[in-house]
C-alpha cells in the first residue's frame, strides 16, 4: 500500500507543478481499442513465455492538458489498458504433479503439449506524463500532434482463460499421445499473484485535433510498451508487455 500511495504521489506532484507554471488547462477523456501482445524477455526464452499473438481490449483515459505555448504541452492521465496475449493451437504447459507420477522417477518431461486456447487477460491502471508537440494546418479548424513519455503502471486484474479439450502430447509437434484420452481445458485462474504489480515503460500516440466552438474533438493511433519483466514465478520465463491502440475523444478548455 505504501508502494502504490509513492507511485500516485509522482504524478500528482508533477501535475500541480506544471500547472502552476502553464498557460492554458484542458481536462479531457479519451477510449478505444486496446491491441496488446506479450513478448519473451531477453535471452529467457521458453516453451512457456512464446507463441503469443495479439488479443484485443479496452483502452479508455482522463487527462489534462497543460498548454505552455502554441507548440509544446504536457499531458498527464489516468489510463486503464488491456494487456496480455493469447495462443491457439498446440502449446505446451508445465507437467501436472499428478501427470508426472505416472513416469518412472527422473523421466518426467518439463512440459507436455495440448491443442486448446489460452488468454492471458492482464488489465492495468497506468500513469503517463506525455510531452506533446502540435501545428496547426494554417487557418482551419485541424491539428496534428504527437505526443510521447513513460508511465507507471499496477496492475489491477489478472486470469488465464482457457479452453477446448485435447489429448496430452510429449513432444511438441503433437504425435506423441499420453493414454487417457483427451482432457478438459475450460477453466478460468485468477494469475494475479503470479504477475509482478508494478510495470514501468513509455507510451507514444500520433493524432488529428478538430477545434469546436469549445474545446477540440481527436483521434489517435499509438502504443506503448513495459520494460519490465512481468513474471513474478521464474519458471514461467520472463515476459514483457505492450499494445497498439487507437483512440476517440474529447478535450475542452477550464476557466474560458
Amino acid at each position: 500500500m505504501k508502494k502504490s500511495i509513492f507511485y500516485l504521489l509522482i504524478p500528482c506532484s508533477t501535475f500541480l507543478f506544471f500547472k502552476a507554471n502553464a498557460q492554458d488547462v484542458s481536462l479531457g477523456v479519451r477510449g478505444g481499442l486496446s491491441i496488446p501482445n506479450l513478448s519473451a524477455g531477453g535471452n529467457s526464452e521458453t516453451p512457456l513465455n512464446t507463441g503469443y499473438s495479439s488479443r484485443s481490449g479496452l483502452d479508455a483515459g482522463i487527462f489534462a492538458e497543460l498548454k505552455f505555448s502554441d507548440l509544446f504541452s504536457l499531458q498527464p492521465m489516468l489510463e486503464y489498458s488491456a494487456q496480455g496475449g493469447k495462443k491457439d493451437g498446440l502449446q505446451a504447459f508445465a507437467t501436472p504433479a499428478q501427470v508426472a507420477q505416472e513416469f518412472p522417477p527422473g523421466q518426467s518431461p518439463q512440459y507436455l503439449y495440448a491443442n486448446y486456447n489460452s488468454t492471458a487477460k492482464l488489465n492495468y491502471l497506468m500513469l503517463p506524463v506525455l510531452a506533446k508537440f502540435g501545428w496547426n494546418f494554417k487557418s482551419s479548424p485541424w491539428r496534428f500532434y504527437v505526443d510521447a513519455g513513460p508511465f507507471l503502471g499496477y496492475l489491477v486484474y489478472a486470469k488465464q482463460v482457457t479452453s477446448g479439450s485435447s489429448n496430452f502430447y510429449t513432444d511438441p509437434a503433437g504425435t506423441q499421445a499420453l493414454p487417457g484420452g483427451p482432457q478438459s481445458f475450460d477453466n478460468t485462474q485468477d494469475i494475479k499473484d503470479q504477475i509482478n504489480k508494478v510495470n514501468f515503460g513509455i507510451e507514444g500516440n500520433l493524432g488529428f485535433a478538430y477545434r469546436l466552438k469549445k474545446g477540440y474533438i481527436f483521434i489517435e493511433g499509438g502504443g506503448n510498451y513495459g520494460f519490465l519483466n512481468i513474471q513474478k514465478v521464474a519458471e514461467d520465463g520472463k515476459n514483457e508487455t505492450g499494445a497498439a491502440t487507437a483512440s476517440v475523444g474529447y478535450s475542452f478548455p477550464l476557466g474560458k
